[in-house]
């Protein structure tokens, strides 16, 4: 079976070494992005598995990444973990309605994180229509 992809969308550079890192060591191919316009950009190039994403980025947040993800239809099907310090019920609502899988508030297990991204990809794929 061919290695799953994921495309972290990070800005802070500690925590995308730190997840790539978690992510490579548990055999899955990383690519990392460091705002959501070029995440947006490698989705389309690689067609990831799953993308774990930073809410507050500059040029593009995480939302109005999500949003256009799910606006195209050959993205729109990737599921999406949102990683970030806004952890109100309300910022986790609104990426939630947007579209994304799960929400996972900094500071963050990396354990954690691996789990998640595990469960989330062993969910049945969504149909893209």
């Amino acid at each position: 079976m061919a290695m799953q992809k994921v495309l972290v969308v990070e800005d802070t550079k500690e925590i995308a070494s730190l997840v790539k890192f978690k992510l490579l060591s548990a055999g899955f191919e990383v690519t990392v992005a460091e705002d959501g316009r070029r995440g947006l950009e490698l989705a389309g190039e690689i067609v990831p598995d799953l993308i774990v994403m930073d809410v507050m980025m500059p040029v593009m947040n995480g939302l109005e990444t999500l949003m256009n993800l799910k606006n195209d239809r050959k993205l729109r099907a990737i599921p999406v973990i949102l990683l970030t310090a806004q952890s109100t019920e309300q910022e986790i609502v609104r990426g939630l309605e947007i579209g994304a899988e799960d929400y996972i508030t900094k500071p963050f297990s990396p354990q954690e994180l691996l789990v998640r991204v595990k469960i989330v990809l062993a969910r049945p794929k969504r149909s893209t229509f």
